[in-house]
């Protein structure tokens, strides 16, 4: 049963993930989601199974992207844009920290 949560959390992180994308634009659109999955992934990080399975791993897995991260930042470095790759790293360790924490002070 937890293995169907975590598809079915998936199945809507990931289009939500897509859509945030687009209407953002790279790589803000990354910081969006990332950020926002980890205020979710601390307000359901005392969950138990099935919730934590649903959103935590599912849909937080599905709308968060460590791979793009770390690729659109390696497009600021080549083109020489080293300042914005430093603020896309900085904010996006600071503010996902801080929602993360703040998530689960809430929850």
């Amino acid at each position: 049963m937890t293995a169907l949560f975590v598809v079915l959390g998936a199945m809507v992180g990931a289009p939500v993930r897509y859509l945030v994308s687009r209407a953002v634009r790279s790589p803000w659109g990354t910081f969006v989601v990332n950020v926002a999955g980890c205020f979710l992934l601390g307000l359901v990080a005392g969950a138990a199974g099935g919730v934590h399975a649903l959103v935590g791993t599912g849909f937080c897995g599905a709308l968060t992207t460590y791979s793009t991260f770390g690729y659109e930042t390696l497009q600021f470095v080549e083109r020489k844009d080293y300042r914005t790759a430093a603020l896309n790293v900085g904010l996006s360790v600071v503010a996902g920290l801080a929602a993360a924490g703040l998530g689960l002070a809430l929850g």
